[in-house]
């Protein structure tokens, strides 16, 4: 089939049966309801920019697969050209959206499984690998968004897997049919797991023998039987669900995360890309990570973008525009957000091609991206508060503004009243300073900052993940050798 529209990608989420619970009540009418659909309409933005021939070089590649058009967020990356437009598009969309448009995990786990089942299947003779490619063949035929799931519960993070209490801590095969196999546990976290045709599931940490069973991977259906989700909470998420649209700050588009439940999920074998080589369990993470850590370097900025723009116009809107020190705050936050960008490109620029044939990043700086990540958009964030000032989180309510009760001495109203003690500078209606204010409160502390902070920090591994993988690739010794030989020390047994 052709590339799908926006619509019909939406159309087509609602003929799934996708098992959705939110307040403990299962919600039959997901696609709709106010606290989703922000999130499916970013989606509806990487569908609909793929038509755009403004951006079809972005958003769209050539498939090594079947020769056809797909969109980039199914695509195997065939050069550093990709690598980099893939950040590239990251921006982009980040710039449309100012929130997570949930794709990216798919994309990073459809590289990271292509290139690890075929050194797999090289090692122990397996059919994983084709398993894979016919898989994204048939996601790339049909235009499917697929969740990349690899973070578990982890339970007692000081025990393996299988020294948990509850062996559901992780997801594990509970039993080997010969058509298939049966799993059990969660994937927590997972961004744009609701909004998702399929899964693709990955282990989550490195393991050893005695952890084979959970050393699994898999693609199976949303709405598969015994496969159930529960909607995450954010920061003031039921302002969605309220009267009025200025208040919730980003109004049409957001971001979600689940808990997905795989409660004895059969799994037929075309589907299993890898069960009980351990030993191949990490490198499987590591490749994934290395592709979502570069991938924030690219939405991230894109988002950063929009909060540095949006930190401007509230400095216009308060008539402090012209302060030699707001000048100078959004210059650093500026230099900050494009430092973040060089880095998502280096990576890039810096990959090589694996055995399968894809391309990989630079896994040093992709690393190093990602530590970047876990604090500039806070400073970034930091700033745009600072700009902002106060109103940014004491403002009365939409309806305070609109209010028609009568309060003051000359019978105005309350929101005349408002209207009247929050108008800023000369020609700044107070209702865009009102918009610009809650946008940055929603970036800044509300809903949008699971994306933009939290995320940043937990998002792809936490900081302390990054930091052991930049000392396992910092070539350390090298750097040492090098010195000894500029600095003229020579080793005792060469002299």
């Amino acid at each position: 089939m052709a590339l799908m529209t926006g619509q019909e990608y939406v159309e087509s989420l609602k003929r799934l049966n996708t098992r959705v619970y939110m307040f403990g009540e299962k919600i039959e009418n997901w696609v709709d309801h106010p606290m989703v659909r922000p999130s499916i309409n970013s989606i509806m933005m990487t569908y609909d920019l793929a038509h755009d021939p403004e951006y079809e070089n972005l958003m769209t590649a050539t498939s090594n697969l079947t020769g056809k058009k797909v969109n980039r967020f199914n695509h195997l990356h065939q050069s550093t050209d990709d690598l980099i437009n893939k950040v590239k598009m990251q921006r982009l969309l980040g710039q449309k959206t100012a929130s997570c448009f949930q794709r990216c995990v798919g994309m990073d786990s459809f590289n990271a499984v292509f290139s690890t089942t075929f050194e797999v299947d090289e090692k122990y003779g397996t059919h994983y690998h084709d398993n894979f490619k016919k898989f994204l063949t048939f996601v790339q035929d049909n235009d499917l968004v697929v969740d990349g799931a690899m973070t578990d519960p982890k339970g007692d993070r000081g025990k393996a897997p299988h020294a948990q209490p509850d062996p559901d801590m992780f997801v594990h095969v509970v039993e080997r049919r010969p058509d298939g196999i049966v799993v059990r546990g969660a994937k927590v976290h997972q961004t744009g797991s609701i909004n998702s045709h399929w899964h693709l599931m990955m282990p989550t940490i490195a393991m050893k023998e005695a952890d084979k069973d959970y050393a699994v991977s898999f693609a199976c259906p949303s709405d598969a039987e015994g496969v159930y989700m529960v909607y995450g909470r954010q920061s003031c998420d039921t302002r969605k669900m309220e009267e009025g649209c200025i208040d919730v700050g980003n109004p049409k588009f957001g971001g979600q995360e689940a808990l997905v439940v795989l409660d004895d999920v059969f799994i037929p074998n075309e589907y299993v890309f890898l069960d009980g080589e351990y030993d191949f369990s990490g490198m499987m993470v590591e490749r994934f990570a290395g592709y979502h850590r570069q991938s924030y370097g690219g939405c991230k900025v894109g988002v950063g973008d929009v909060v540095i723009g949006a930190a401007a116009l509230a400095a216009e809107y308060n008539g402090a525009e012209k302060a030699s020190h707001i000048k100078d705050k959004l210059i650093e936050m500026t230099h900050l957000n494009e430092t973040l960008f060089s880095c998502g490109i280096a990576c890039s620029c810096e990959g090589c091609r694996t055995k399968s044939g894809n391309y990989q990043i630079d896994l040093l700086l992709a690393n190093v991206c990602k530590q970047n990540v876990t604090r500039f958009p806070y400073e970034i964030v930091r700033l745009a508060e600072d700009i902002a000032g106060g109103l940014m989180v004491t403002m009365p309510s939409e309806q305070d503004f609109k209010s028609a009760t009568v309060s003051g001495r000359n019978g105005e109203t309350i929101g005349e009243i408002c209207n009247k003690y929050f108008a800023a500078h000369e020609g700044v209606s107070t209702e865009d300073r009102q918009k610009i204010m809650r946008f940055l409160e929603n970036i800044c502390l509300g809903a949008a900052a699971v994306g933009y902070r939290t995320e940043s920090m937990h998002g792809a591994g936490s900081p302390q993940a990054q930091r052991i993988m930049i000392s396992r690739q910092s070539n350390l010794q090298d750097k040492k050798e090098l010195a000894k030989i500029i600095a003229g020390i020579k080793e005792a047994d060469s002299e």
